[in-house]
């Protein structure tokens, strides 16, 4: 018996009715099925091109080879499983343009494009500026600062060596020169220099936290998402080291849990630190929160 043949349209009707538990089932599979047409190990034109949403839209009623359905079927089962989309096609949209990314790196969210457009307000577009990213991940925050300031020098660092490994894969995709990466726990390993810009998005969520979702933590890398002390342990441990490498004036910029803005607040107060603000992201919770360095006499 030969296996059944599929249309663009019943292969996404099926891919849609699968995944009625996701919050988008159609577009998910609209991406995998991309995922899959897309990928040169199993395309069957030459050379290959490139197919977009438009082509899928365009073309309904093609029929799609077997390895394809194949293949879209595995991804399928994965997403039903609950195994976000970035980590199935390898790849997430972030700033202008689109990351590799893996298990060992977190997925970037559209709240940490706050982070950015915060730290880019306070980084001048002229004269040198040493910027410093924590926690870099895939290194989101990080190669987006260097690619819109040219003049800055950005040092991004992480305690795993597999999510520099990625990171500077992108970077190297991105082709941008002004950034270097270093593996670190916070800043063990930073060189002895002040920064005019320290920017983090660390862990901060508590292990018994109510919010976290499932497929969050059953998939996504642990350590870059919980804290001691309630979230807060990494967070008041940037705070307290932050002095010996912030330039008098300089800027320290947090991503947050949106219950734990004014303890960050109290906490940047007691250091000493001055002009705090928290700012909300698009769903109107607090998301990031700054602080303008002072020394310490």
């Amino acid at each position: 018996m030969t296996e059944s043949l599929f249309t663009i349209d019943e292969i996404l009707q099926i891919g849609t009715r699968e995944l009625s538990n996701s919050d988008s089932p159609r577009l998910d599979s609209e991406i995998l099925l991309l995922k899959v047409l897309n990928d040169s190990s199993i395309s069957l034109t030459a050379p290959p091109m490139v197919y977009t949403k438009t082509w899928l839209l365009t073309w309904p009623e093609k029929i799609l080879a077997k390895e394809h359905v194949q293949r879209f079927k595995q991804y399928l089962g994965l997403r039903s499983e609950g195994m976000p989309i970035a980590y199935i096609t390898g790849s997430k949209d972030f700033w202008s343009f689109t990351l590799e990314v893996s298990t060992e790196t977190l997925i970037p969210r559209p709240e940490t494009e706050l982070l950015v457009e915060c730290a880019l307000e306070k980084i001048p577009t002229h004269g040198v500026q040493n910027i410093l990213d924590l926690g870099t991940g895939s290194g989101a925050i990080a190669l987006a600062i260097a690619s819109e300031r040219d003049n800055a020098s950005v040092q991004a660092t992480d305690i795993s060596l597999k999510a520099l490994n990625i990171a500077k894969k992108n970077a190297t995709k991105l082709k941008l020169k002004n950034i270097s990466f270093y593996q670190s726990h916070w800043f063990d390993s930073v060189k002895t220099q002040q920064f005019d810009v320290i920017a983090s998005n660390p862990p901060y969520i508590a292990e018994n936290d109510p919010y976290l979702e499932d497929n969050v933590r059953h998939y996504e890398p642990l350590i870059a998402l919980l804290s001691n002390d309630n979230g807060l342990a990494d967070i008041k441990e940037i705070i307290e080291r932050s002095h010996d490498y912030l330039k008098p004036n300089g800027w320290l910029l947090f991503e947050h849990g949106f219950e734990q803005d004014s303890e960050i607040r109290a906490l940047l107060k007691q250091q000493k630190f001055n002009n705090i603000s928290t700012l909300s992201d698009l769903s109107q919770l607090p998301r990031v929160t700054i602080a303008q360095h002072t020394q310490i006499v």
